[in-house]
């Protein structure tokens, strides 16, 4: 009776993982995604380059090729932070550019989160996420976490950006619309040599309170020089779920 208990224990442990329901609870690590569920990190590569889906994104796409600095703006959904880290992991692999900066304003979309415990790392990481996800997506779990210990990638809030000279880098600055227009002045001049620099926003989703945000004013102010590109994308350019593009054509 022992013999046969020992062997149905032993073929149970052997046999774990086909057992082991699909939804296994993981907390989230954002130098290792979402994972596959088990604790492992997914690891996916994609190595061609992306293609624009509409009209708009084709125009970001290539402002980004000709300018140095673009002003980015548009509804949720038109995929422009994707398509801004896109080219920035292109540019480092490519040699273009040492190491990539991403920066955003640490502000709470309309609802308070209390104090935050941990480190400082710990406090600012449930606002850098939506970067942490882009970059994932293009270079997988492992080389995330290898090219951030390296320093080429810098992942930081905007207030960590004032004094600094980039250059060499590929720069996006992501949610602009919830900076002010001191701070995005600020960012701007932050810009060194041989970077590019590409900010991203929509002005009417701001989580200032009316009429702090600088996105707006700024992108006006650049549009009359040649030098600079300003893309303003459309509800025709979102390329998420079509009800998307239609809630917004409403609300």
């Amino acid at each position: 009776m022992g013999k046969k208990v020992r062997r149905q224990q032993t073929a149970a442990t052997n046999n774990v993982h086909a057992f082991r329901p699909s939804h296994t609870p993981r907390g989230w690590d954002p130098l290792e995604g979402d994972g596959d569920g088990y604790g492992n990190p997914r690891e996916q590569r994609y190595v061609k380059n992306v293609a624009p889906r509409s009209p708009g994104q084709k125009v970001l796409l290539d402002a980004i090729d000709a300018h140095n600095l673009v002003v980015a703006l548009g509804p949720a959904g038109t995929g422009k932070t994707y398509l801004a880290i896109a080219k920035a992991v292109e540019a480092f692999e490519q040699g273009q550019v040492g190491r990539i900066v991403l920066t955003r304003p640490a502000v709470e979309a309309g609802e308070s989160l209390g104090f935050l415990p941990g480190e400082m790392e710990d406090k600012i990481a449930p606002y850098l996420r939506p970067l942490f996800d882009a970059l994932t997506d293009r270079l997988g779990g492992r080389s995330l976490k290898t090219m951030m210990k390296n320093g080429e990638i810098e992942i930081a809030p905007v207030g960590f950006m004032r004094g600094r000279t980039l250059n060499n880098a590929f720069v996006v600055i992501d949610e602009a619309q919830n900076c002010t227009y001191t701070q995005i002045k600020m960012l701007l001049t932050r810009m060194g040599w041989h970077s590019t620099m590409v900010v991203t926003g929509d002005p009417d989703q701001s989580d200032l309170l009316p009429g702090m945000s600088g996105l707006a004013d700024i992108a006006a102010r650049l549009e009359v020089l040649d030098s600079i590109g300003v893309v303003r994308l459309k509800d025709d350019d979102v390329v998420r779920h079509p009800l998307v593009a239609e809630m917004l054509g409403v609300v």
